[in-house]
């Protein structure tokens, strides 16, 4: 390349390039791409999956071809989308219709119940003549893709996690949610006054079901999730869940156990389907039918139906009731808690509700994390239930909570937070859309998880009560009686805001810690929960992370450092060798001394300086906690009334 000494009119000189005689700068001669069109370029980027497992010829013979796998696999899909008024599920093909470049092979099956004599219809229908696309068990990746295309409302935020909208809901629906009450469960579970089990007949259910199925069936694709709940391998369940969201399918992929390639090829019929339609609302003329949502579930049918509510902890917590009433069947305890090990292999329940501490605590860097909500104890030990965490976000920073911080990231769906618009940096502190913001992430994103999540029988029973009133202890250790009647009365004090500016506490009980979802009497758990502790030697403990030294607005809160020690104290063993002094009205134990706790703050009575609004006080809240239990004392557990006794004197005594 030279320059002409000759000069453009402009001013500039004009340049001109010379060839140079086999001569060559530098090499950039690549081997082309194979592609002719841009197309097949794109085709090129993605390689397709092969067979999760290769098979030798006798296996092939015995398990059938990997195309027989996918049929079975599709078929098994339509079956759970059949309508019950037609004699086939809808057309099913597996892959986004976006993608499609051909017509697809059609699978279809027929769906045949044994609880349902169905009337005779015409199955020739507008969804019947077209193709359902199934989009199975798609990972993180293809997942956020979906919800970003398909979901308004839906972003990559900084930290890589996805921010999505559930819609008009931000929480539960408890007043709408229905069981069917039906000969077996109109006898086996708790109905009437203070159950969270509010009843529906069969009928009502099937026809949600079918509002439900003609929804889903009407789109374009749906999502479908086949996953396990309950690390126990002898107690594990499948579960389906068909929704309309991908939002839904990412939330549910990060909270149920992730199966293996080998055990989704192998995965045949679920033990329960989740048919989650929340985008379109119920008949609210249909019996039973207080609103536009309705979340049912027949245990019958292993079957739960979502309508008028995309709030995705509906099917967290739909799932839970489920194992409330399927383990107990089997002599196993379903518990509403934390739980971690120790080093040694010692492992700690931890109960408690909103505003107690539970995720605090129940989190420890020097301890192995089994799960923060949800629990089975088995003859074989404890294992957790889900796969992910549920995790509260508001006012949440990385001094306070840093495993919860650091795992929000890539995977992680981020639920109704609020971010900065250019660099999408989420204010935690923000309560515009709700207060009840969330993170649900898959538990091997926090550090010390133990994987698998089971663990040995627990030692200790930690129950958590922030009471706002001032008068429990910090601590105490609780015979087996107490600890059921704690644990049935579920108790925690809120702190509620008058108009006039004054604050005074509201006492909260919540039966077994989770009254929203035992499905039970809740004697019948804690007598589970006796029975179990008693058999391998399990300590409980009431623990006070509230107020001290008078009643919220003149005591101070419990500082949390010294809860850490106290907490310490219980894992370490130290606490089994302390001196105690039993208190008046509820008889607590309590001990005398606590390393690194100052002693005068363990019995209440020495922190308040007005020693009769101290009594006052705790007859007051005693009296709360007789007037709670009222609803219990009629139940006995079998036939035998002495144990139900038992817990009654267990309780205040004034």
């Amino acid at each position: 390349m030279g320059l002409n000494n000759g000069a453009l009119s402009n001013g500039l000189a004009k340049i001109e390039t010379q060839k140079l005689k086999e001569e060559i700068c530098h090499d950039d001669s690549a081997v082309p791409v194979k592609a002719q069109t841009l197309e097949e370029l794109h085709s090129l980027q993605m390689k397709k999956s092969g067979p999760n497992t290769p098979m030798t010829g006798i296996q092939q013979t015995i398990f059938g071809s990997e195309a027989d796998k996918n049929k079975q696999q599709l078929e098994s899909i339509s079956a759970s989308l059949a309508s019950l008024t037609r004699e086939t599920g809808p057309k099913v093909v597996k892959g986004d219709p976006a993608k499609q470049a051909e017509t697809p092979k059609v699978v279809h099956a027929s769906h045949q119940h044994q609880h349902q004599h169905t009337p005779q219809f015409s199955n020739i229908t507008d969804s019947a003549l077209k193709f359902t696309h199934i989009l199975y068990n798609l990972s993180p990746a293809e997942l956020y893709e979906q919800a970003i295309q398909n979901e308004k409302g839906s972003f990559i935020t900084s930290s890589g996690a996805l921010a999505t909208l559930s819609g008009a809901k931000t929480g539960r629906s408890p007043r709408d949610k229905r069981v069917v009450k039906d000969e077996t469960t109109s006898e086996e579970l708790w109905w009437g006054k203070g159950s969270p089990n509010i009843e529906m007949d069969e009928k009502t259910f099937l026809i949600n079901r079918e509002r439900a199925v003609d929804y889903l069936c009407s789109l374009e694709k749906v999502y479908v999730n086949d996953q396990f709940l309950n690390w126990d391998p002898m107690n594990k369940l499948k579960v389906r869940i068909v929704s309309a969201r991908a939002y839904h399918s990412l939330f549910m992929h990060n909270m149920c156990i992730r199966p293996t390639p080998e055990e989704l090829e192998n995965f045949g019929t679920p033990d329960f389907t989740i048919y989650n339609a929340g985008k379109f609302p119920c008949n609210r003329y249909t019996h039973y039918m207080t609103s536009s949502t309705s979340i049912d579930i027949n245990l019958a049918r292993k079957e739960m139906v979502i309508l008028g509510t995309q709030y995705a902890g509906e099917m967290k917590k739909g799932l839970f009731s489920l194992m409330h009433y399927l383990m107990p069947k089997r002599q196993i305890l379903s518990l509403h808690s934390g739980c971690n090990m120790g080093k040694d292999g010692d492992v700690a329940l931890f109960f408690g509700l909103s505003g107690t501490g539970k995720t605090t605590l129940s989190t420890d860097h020097n301890r192995y994390l089994i799960g923060d909500d949800e629990h089975c104890w088995s003859d074989h030990g404890v294992s957790n239930i889900e796969g992910g965490c549920y995790a509260k976000c508001i006012d949440l920073s990385r001094e306070k909570e840093p495993d919860i911080w650091n795992a929000i990231k890539f995977g992680t769906v981020l639920e109704n937070v609020v971010f900065e618009e250019h660099i999408r940096e989420v204010d935690y502190s923000d309560k515009s859309v709700t207060e009840n913001t969330r993170a649900a992430y898959p538990i091997e994103y926090i550090p010390n998880a133990k994987i698998p999540c089971v663990g040995p029988h627990p030692k200790n029973v930690i129950l958590l009560a922030c009471d706002a009133f001032g008068v429990l202890p910090p601590v105490s250790k609780l015979n087996l009686a107490q600890t059921m009647y704690h644990f049935i009365s579920g108790y925690t004090a809120l702190v509620a805001g008058t108009e006039d500016g004054i604050k005074e506490p509201t006492a909260t009980f919540s039966a077994c810690f989770g009254a929203a979802f035992i499905m039970f009497h809740p004697t019948k758990y804690a007598a589970m929960l006796a029975e179990k502790m008693q058999k391998q030697g399990a300590t409980g403990w009431l623990v006070n992370t509230g107020w001290s030294g008078g009643s919220y607005g003149s005591g101070s809160r419990i500082k949390l450092a010294h809860t850490r020690k106290i907490i310490d104290a219980i894992h370490s063993g130290e606490l089994l060798n302390a001196n105690y002094t039993k208190t008046e009205v509820f008889g607590l134990e309590i001990p005398n001394e606590i390393k690194g706790v100052p002693s005068e703050i363990l019995d209440p009575v020495n922190t308040w300086p007005n020693k009769n609004s101290y009594k006052e006080t705790l007859l007051k809240l005693g009296g709360l906690f007789r007037k709670n239990f009222e609803v219990f004392t009629n139940h006995k557990i079998g036939t035998d009334s002495n144990l139900t006794d038992e817990i009654l004197a267990a309780g205040p005594n004034f």
